[in-house]
């Protein structure tokens, strides 16, 4: 096939590669002039053959949304715009409404596998209407594992982009479980090499995984991983998530708690955990560590 790939940072560009080693041919747009076959929208969708396939790779959001009324304005009835980056599944339904007046289809794409897909493999998962997928599983099969798997039509538009905001969110939770384990078995004390039995689960044990995997390969880098500050950031989607649960009533603690885990990440002090600290101090005259702020503790009651 012939497919427009707009946008080609580490996911789009690294799409655009595996396709290529495909056999496809990508014609590719980015705002970064060093990376892109065309200069502009309208002179990408001049070198696609209708009816056009047109893949967006760009920030959720705002750019995404002006990337979609653009490419409106420009694709003819009959084309196909397939959005793969990290929107909500609530604007993919307002967009697929928007376009079909025009006779342009909309299929919603979540897609994961990072850095490691161009290689690997994606995980694709779709959402739209049967006939509209069915023209774009050339380039499904191409960008999925060799193995074959790794892709759903999960359901009407909006439905990829709602499984994979729900695949980020068990993610979230995953990582969550591991970061614990490994700072429970560091401060034990008992244990005294962490990074080989994190190595030693890879086998056999019912926690194998990819994500596993991952952290074995970072902890043999930097054992203490003393390279890096204990910060992450959310994507949004750990938000919707649990937005989602809210909204259809579905218990979802793990997730919830390993999205706050994430806020706490950003707080070098903690006021709520001084407002804790200081209730401790009042009723059972627990010691309170000195702030950043104060030369010395205040001397505090014994227990």
């Amino acid at each position: 096939m012939r497919v427009g790939m707009v946008g080609l940072g580490k996911m789009g560009g690294n799409m655009a590669a595996r396709l290529r080693d495909k056999g496809h041919d990508v014609v590719g747009y980015d705002t970064d002039p060093d990376s892109r076959d065309v200069d502009s929208l309208s002179a990408l969708v001049g070198r696609l053959d209708a009816p056009r396939v047109v893949w967006l790779m760009v920030p959720a959001g705002d750019p995404t949304s002006k990337a979609v009324q653009e490419l409106g304005g420009l694709l003819e009835p009959g084309d196909l715009i397939v959005e793969g980056g990290n929107s909500h599944y609530a604007h993919d339904r307002q967009r697929a409404d928007e376009l079909q007046r025009s006779g342009i289809s909309y299929i919603d794409a979540g897609v994961s596998g990072g850095v490691w897909g161009r290689d690997n493999g994606y995980g694709v998962m779709v959402g739209g209407a049967a006939e509209d997928i069915a023209r774009v599983e050339p380039v499904l099969t191409a960008l999925t594992p060799d193995s074959g798997g790794g892709y759903v039509h999960a359901g009407a538009v909006g439905a990829g982009h709602f499984v994979k905001m729900v695949h980020n969110g068990i993610e979230y939770g995953m990582m969550q479980a591991f970061a614990e384990g490994y700072e429970l078995m560091a401060s034990s004390g008992i244990v005294d090499d962490v990074v080989g039995t994190f190595d030693s689960w890879r086998e056999g044990t019912v926690v194998r995984s990819w994500l596993l995997d991952l952290l074995v390969r970072a902890l043999n880098e930097d054992p203490e991983l003393a390279s890096l500050r204990g910060y992450a950031d959310d994507s949004g989607e750990g938000r919707w998530t649990v937005q989602a649960a809210v909204d259809h009533a579905v218990p979802a603690p793990a997730i919830t708690a390993a999205l706050y885990a994430r806020f706490s990440s950003r707080q070098e002090d903690s006021p709520a955990m001084r407002v804790i600290a200081a209730l401790r101090n009042q009723f059972g005259g627990h010691a309170v560590a000195p702030s950043d702020d104060s030369a010395e503790a205040a001397d505090t009651p014994r227990e």
